[in-house]
């Protein structure tokens, strides 16, 4: 039973103005937005270094762990454009990081021909002696940038184009930079699969990947081959290198940040899948974020790493294993 002294009203619930939750609503989309686009970015550049070495070691079986190396290199390599262009020809800073990306590309395809030519092809069918002979040759990479460059890290100027953000509300924010790295990543992607699947040489790639016996009999040089491939891996890891000069800076031990990433990609999404390279990117880039809002950066990459183990244990070839012919 509730009493009241005299004529007393009854109390009002206090009210929270709308304002105030519609307000706080569209700072938490805001920060979820955000979020997802933190995550799209991670996405970027952990596809480009994937691509390669999806390539690479999904169609020709080298696991290469001085893949991070070439990375690094397409990044020295667009430090030395962009201070080239500064220096002597200031009038295309506006348009330096297009030729940039493609001597970045260009530099690397040729470096990994001949690395394949020369040395990874007297590896084949020897997985531990290529593992250990690539992360061999990672150390000398790195050691031969210190040498060069030095040890501190070195940064380009970004492009006035690229400066800044858009901002389609108060509370959401998309740097520039980033939303063109997802447009590059997009045509990078689009133009890797139309060379595997609509070209002739890619038909050749594939056969070759399903049975090099009969590829060899039927008059295709499968060493050519092997050698186009591994150069094609080098060459999208150089673009990702030079991407990655747009998020940070460069030092000699800049790809071993992905590496160990990259291989989680390519065996989680599967091996020569490239829809499962770009599913795992995409799905690993997001928790990784996400986790590293929510705990520590380490504790978020333990986390990954459990969910990863745990998937693999009941799908040992990867969530999108491609179907091959031995």
């Amino acid at each position: 039973m509730t009493f009241r002294r005299g004529n007393q009203a009854p109390r009002r619930k206090a009210v929270i103005p709308a304002a105030i939750s519609i307000e706080e609503t569209f700072v938490t989309f805001g920060i979820f937005v955000m979020q997802l686009f933190n995550g799209l970015s991670l996405f970027t550049i952990l596809l480009l270094m994937a691509l390669g070495l999806a390539i690479v070691f999904g169609l020709m079986g080298v696991i290469n762990m001085a893949h991070g190396e070439i990375m690094a290199m397409g990044a020295y390599t667009t430090y030395l454009t962009a201070s080239f262009i500064e220096h002597h020809l200031p009038g295309l800073m506006g348009v330096y990081l297009f030729i940039a990306i493609l001597l970045a590309f260009a530099v690397t395809f040729a470096f990994g021909y001949v690395l394949e030519r020369g040395f990874i092809r007297w590896f084949y069918h020897r997985p531990l002696d290529t593992l250990l002979a690539t992360w061999g040759l990672s150390l000398i990479l790195q050691q031969t940038y210190r040498s060069v460059f030095g040890a501190q890290e070195v940064s380009v100027p970004l492009t006035t184009w690229l400066s800044g953000a858009w901002e389609p509300t108060e509370t959401i924010q998309l740097p520039l930079n980033r939303i063109f790295i997802v447009a590059l990543t997009i045509l990078v992607t689009l133009g890797v699969w139309y060379i595997l699947h609509k070209t002739r040489w890619g038909l050749r790639a594939r056969a070759v990947t399903q049975n090099r016996a009969m590829s060899s009999a039927v008059g295709i040089d499968t060493n050519r081959v092997d050698a186009l491939i591994f150069a094609l891996g080098s060459g999208l890891a150089g673009i990702a290198g030079s991407v990655f000069t747009m998020v940070g800076s460069t030092n000699p031990g800049t790809g071993q940040l992905y590496i160990v990433d990259s291989f989680i990609v390519v065996v989680f999404g599967g091996v020569a899948s490239l829809l499962g390279t770009a599913a795992s990117s995409f799905l690993i880039a997001q928790m990784q974020t996400a986790l590293e809002y929510l705990m520590s950066g380490s504790m978020a990459k333990v986390a990954i790493l459990l969910l990863v183990i745990t998937v693999l244990y009941f799908r040992p070839n990867g969530l999108f294993a491609s179907k091959v012919r031995a």
